[in-house]
């Protein structure tokens, strides 16, 4: 059986006061929680995994289903491809899934955490990957480890734009199998979604929508019948999702592609529950949205400032993170800091020169 959830106590920090969260509790590792009324069909099951890095876990999702006539699960999203998450799911199969097999895996993006357990789960249970084709391609991509996108092009990157030698020499020594350690493996094949499809799950449908800044084509699922979003990363109730410019498209600007996507959310209904990757389930996704356009707004606004004289993407990193970071946290923080340099300078108001150094660096115009 499921746990019964309980109201959730007034949030921590101010900015949530204006989110509600309907849950107080969070499911214990090998356990799941309804987040569906009893009564209401499908059942939705959240459940959570650990994850080793500061960020410590996710949250995955498990919705009733029938395929074929046979009453089953579909996983969306799996958790990092290493032993402890998998034995996890081991507890998760032998008692929360009431005899009934996994019927299809869903997954919103091809970042380890999601992608993970991925080709276990689909082999374990004899079926096919559902993704973006912007995901899954992504994935085969960064598992092959071929040049462009491996981590020597990834320290070149972060030398490139101002990162010290020790602190690169640090990211190249503790991230060169980072991605096929956490992923040991990606299906062969996949079923395509896309932008605009609709899949029917537990006899419901559910909506995709494509967002794109965090990963190439990061897919969310609204189901308007439960007034419920699986929103992945792009909509997180108290941190901010990493947008981050990567050494395989050194010029793209995907700040800008990611606050477009956020327009589907403003588009939800307004009491819609929203299901994120990380946090707690909480409604208010249009005042989330608010909140994370004034915080772009404001980092932007201090990175102009800061490039009145000339600034690379590491010298950005303090001014946007005030806090100490290890060399994974880093590695998404410079991706950050160009992401809004990126933006700046499409719109006018930075420009940028390689100096005699090797370093790119950005001055106001």
């Amino acid at each position: 059986m499921s746990a019964v959830l309980k109201p959730q106590p007034k949030p921590e920090r101010p900015e949530e006061l204006l989110l509600s969260y309907p849950f107080k509790d969070i499911p214990a590792l090998g356990e799941v929680f309804d987040v569906t009324p009893p009564g209401v069909t499908p059942r939705v099951r959240w459940l959570r995994m650990n994850l080793p890095f500061a960020l410590d876990h996710i949250n995955l999702w498990l919705l009733e289903d029938e395929i074929d006539g046979k009453p089953c699960w579909t996983a969306v999203d799996c958790g990092v491809g290493l032993q402890p998450t998998r034995d996890a799911w081991e507890s998760i199969f032998a008692d929360k899934l009431e005899g009934l097999a996994v019927g299809r895996v869903i997954i919103t993006h091809a970042h380890p955490d999601h992608i993970g357990n991925a080709e276990w789960l689909c082999s374990r249970f004899g079926v096919m990957l559902t993704a973006t084709a912007g995901e899954y391609y992504w994935a085969r991509i960064l598992k092959s480890g071929m040049s462009g996108f491996d981590n020597d092009a990834q320290v070149a990157h972060f030398r490139r734009h101002g990162l010290s030698p020790a602190m690169c020499e640090e990211i190249d020594q503790n991230r060169k199998s980072y991605y096929s350690t956490l992923v040991p493996a990606v299906p062969d094949t996949f079923l395509r979604m896309r932008e605009g499809d609709t899949l029917t799950i537990g006899g419901r449908s559910w909506l995709v929508y494509c967002g794109f800044g965090h990963s190439s084509e990061h897919a969310s699922l609204f189901c308007p019948a439960l007034n419920m979003v699986i929103a992945g990363d792009m909509l997180l109730p108290r941190i901010s999702t990493n947008v981050g410019v990567w050494p395989n498209e050194p010029q793209a600007n995907p700040l800008k592609w990611f606050l477009d996507a956020l327009g589907l959310y403003e588009r939800l209904p307004a009491d819609v529950l929203v299901l994120p990757s990380h946090g707690r389930l909480f409604c208010g996704a249009r005042e989330r949205v608010r909140q994370l356009r004034e915080h772009h707004r404001d980092r932007l606004a201090e990175t102009l400032d800061a490039c009145v004289k000339p600034c690379s993407a590491a010298d950005i990193i303090p001014i946007m993170f005030n806090r100490e970071l290890d060399a994974h946290q880093t590695t998404f923080a410079i991706g950050e800091a160009l992401s809004h340099l990126h933006l700046l300078r499409a719109e006018g108001k930075l420009v940028s020169t390689t100096d005699a150094d090797g370093i790119v660096r950005f001055t106001k115009t």
